[in-house]
């Protein structure tokens, strides 16, 4: 690491300290004391404020400890940053009001020119394939802010008025969820976030902390998915299902020998069948017979449209 680099990454560092001594720079960054007192005076060239105090508990007392001195990104870092953009510009919808694009083009005019033609080669020379999102839910910003408030929603979901909490946002496949609690049944379920309708924040509604809410999903994962399953997978096998996998589902590697295995509720048998069915003839069900036999129910469908 160079000096340049080590003098952003020790601001980065202290950020969030309200005092620091010479050691814990030391300690840190693997460097010594007097190469720390040099970093700490360019540091104030730079525009840290601090005093010092001396005895058992003096130190470097930083006089303002948010980071408003501008923290620069080499070449490879600004690269980095526009392929993550380029990889979100494929969402149709984001919890955001500013579109990723907008996000990108601000950031560009900010660069040197020089900088400018790197990045501009390097997304030419990078392909990123894009999945184009299913479906663009139009309340993901108030889904966020219920989040981060940790607030409930009122809200119409399969044309039932319901008030939830929200857990999280995720994305799979070109579609957006979200796990909840609902206040009504007191369960936890996944919703479909274009599925959800007339959302409105509910403050008057008691609502759990996100630990409260951890434990609750948590529970939920032990206890809802309690048929156990097991099936054998080839190498493509394998790689199908780290491309695509559910938190209900495990690999395992035994003798050489790759297993996927995990738990199901009834609910979920449909969809099971339908998962097995998409990794072709690289899964082999060991159990349980009832999901054999529905999946091979299903294969002699196939074959007898041919």
């Amino acid at each position: 690491m160079n000096k340049a680099e080590r003098l952003n990454q020790e601001l980065i560092f202290l950020s969030n300290k309200s005092i620091f001594h010479i050691n814990d720079l030391v300690a840190e960054f693997q460097i010594s004391k007097r190469t720390a007192l040099r970093d700490i005076t360019d540091l104030e060239d730079m525009g840290l404020s601090f005093y010092t105090e001396n005895g058992r508990y003096g130190g470097f007392h930083i006089v303002n400890r948010q980071l408003l001195i501008p923290v620069t990104f080499n070449l490879e870092e600004i690269n980095a940053i526009f392929f993550a953009l380029n990889a979100l510009s494929s969402l149709s919808a984001t919890p955001f009001e500013k579109p990723y694009k907008h996000i990108s083009d601000k950031l560009m005019a900010t660069l040197p020119k020089i900088q400018q033609q790197a990045v501009v080669k390097l997304q030419k020379s990078v392909q990123y394939y894009k999945i184009p999102s299913i479906s663009a839910p139009t309340d993901l910003n108030i889904i966020l802010q219920s989040i981060l408030e940790e607030t409930a929603l009122s809200l119409t979901f399969h044309n039932k008025k319901q008030t939830i909490q929200i857990f999280d946002l995720l994305y799979r496949h070109g579609i957006w969820f979200c796990n909840i609690y609902n206040f009504e049944n007191k369960k936890w379920a996944t919703y479909r976030c274009d599925q959800m309708e007339d959302c409105s924040l509910n403050r008057t509604q008691s609502t759990l902390t996100h630990a409260q809410l951890q434990k609750i999903q948590e529970n939920y994962e032990r206890n809802y998915h309690n048929i156990p399953f097991e099936c054998s997978l080839t190498p493509l096998g394998v790689e199908l299902f780290q491309k695509n996998n559910y938190p209900n589902m495990k690999l395992k590697q035994v003798d050489g020998q790759y297993y996927l295995y995990g738990g199901y509720n009834q609910e979920e048998f449909d969809y099971m069948v339908q998962y097995l069915l998409s990794l072709g003839n690289n899964v082999k069900i060991n159990y349980p017979q009832a999901l054999k036999d529905s999946y091979l129910d299903e294969l002699r469908k196939i074959i007898d449209q041919y």
